[in-house]
C-alpha cells in the first residue's frame, strides 16, 4: 500500500473512532452509515474489474485481501504480521499467502538432492 494511501487511511479511521466503536473500513456512502457486507463489497470490486476490462483468478473482496497480504509480503512484512491485519486465528491461514511470493522462495529453498533431474 502507498504510504500517503496508508496514512489517509489511519486518518481516516482515528477521525471515524471518534463517532462510534467500529473497526469496518467500508461504509455506505448514504444514510443509514453501515457496514458494508462483505457480499456487497465482493460486488462493487467485481463491478470496477469488469469497467477495467480486467479478469483476475480472484474476485471481490478476496482479491483486496489477497493483494493487500501479498504486497505486505513482498515488502518483507512476516507472515505472523500479515495474519494478524487480517484477522487469522491460525498462522497456517496466512501460509497460503507464501506461495505467491517465488523469488523469496528461491532464496530459501534447499537445492535438490542430487541435483536438477
Amino acid at each position: 500500500m502507498p504510504q500517503d494511501v496508508g496514512e489517509a487511511l489511519v486518518e481516516h479511521l482515528q477521525k471515524r473512532r471518534a463517532l462510534g466503536s467500529s473497526r469496518h473500513v467500508f461504509f455506505r456512502h448514504k444514510a443509514p452509515r453501515q457496514e458494508l457486507s462483505a457480499t456487497t463489497i465482493s460486488s462493487i470490486v467485481k463491478m470496477a474489474l469488469n469497467r477495467a476490462q480486467l479478469h483476475p483468478k480472484r474476485l471481490g473482496a478476496r482479491l483486496l485481501r489477497h493483494s493487500l497480504a501479498t504486497n505486505m509480503l513482498r515488502g518483507g512484512t512476516s507472515l505472523a504480521q500479515i495474519g494478524q491485519i487480517l484477522r487469522h486465528h491460525d498462522i497456517r491461514t496466512t501460509e497460503v499467502y507464501a506461495k505467491v511470493d517465488l523469488s523469496a522462495l528461491r532464496a530459501v529453498a534447499l537445492p535438490w538432492p542430487g541435483g536438477v533431474p
